[in-house]
């Protein structure tokens, strides 16, 4: 994995983006040369590739190598109110105001610029997979989701099998769609497919 870290240059992915329930979030995180090193050697990789224990175990160690990091969020209100690509630009723009300073460079995972961000950017397709800080931000960003839905949300909102399957359309939550209806924080504009579906 490619690190252009000391140039002040933050990676940035979102997390919950196919979700029926729940906001979407995003990361941001700019990696020194050095804590590149550190999480590269700790198996630093894309969130989708790891465990949920290893991605938890590598939390407090992107935190620490991190120069800084940021997290942003858009509810499921504003996805069906703005559209998902919209949301999903909103929760990175606010990831990336949590950082100190705008950084020199912004590189966004996937093939669709950054809309609403002033300074320079490039994308990077498979960005989880080849940049560092695009991985750590992936990390950072799914684990605070998964925490926020597991024990936040799930509790609030039983029956629909959130601890299990975090607000993803698994045939588990369709079922359990089709049985309770939705919740106020599911996707409105996301069910009306799976609402139509039969059992």
């Amino acid at each position: 994995m490619r690190h252009d870290s000391d140039a002040l240059e933050a990676g940035v992915d979102e997390v919950g983006r196919g979700c029926l329930f729940g906001p979407v979030f995003a990361g941001a995180v700019i990696l020194p040369t050095a804590g590149a090193a550190v999480l590269a050697g700790a198996g630093l990789t894309d969130s989708k590739a790891l465990t949920a224990r290893k991605r938890a175990a590598l939390v407090p160690e992107i935190r620490a190598q991190a120069r800084a990091w940021g997290l942003g969020q858009a509810s499921a209100a504003e996805i069906d109110r703005l559209g998902i690509r919209p949301a999903t630009e909103l929760a990175m723009l606010r990831a990336l105001h949590k950082l100190p300073s705008a950084p020199a460079l912004v590189v966004v995972d996937g093939v669709l610029p950054l809309r609403g961000w002033g300074g320079a950017q490039r994308t990077l397709v498979q960005g989880d997979r080849l940049n560092l800080a695009i991985a750590a931000a992936s990390v950072l960003a799914k684990e605070a989701r998964d925490q926020l839905v597991r024990k936040a949300l799930a509790p609030r909102f039983p029956g629909y099998g959130l601890e299990r399957h975090m607000g993803y359309g698994t045939a588990q939550h369709r079922e359990a769609l089709q049985r309770l209806g939705p919740s106020s924080l599911h996707r409105r504009s996301f069910l009306r497919r799976v609402l139509a579906e039969p059992l």
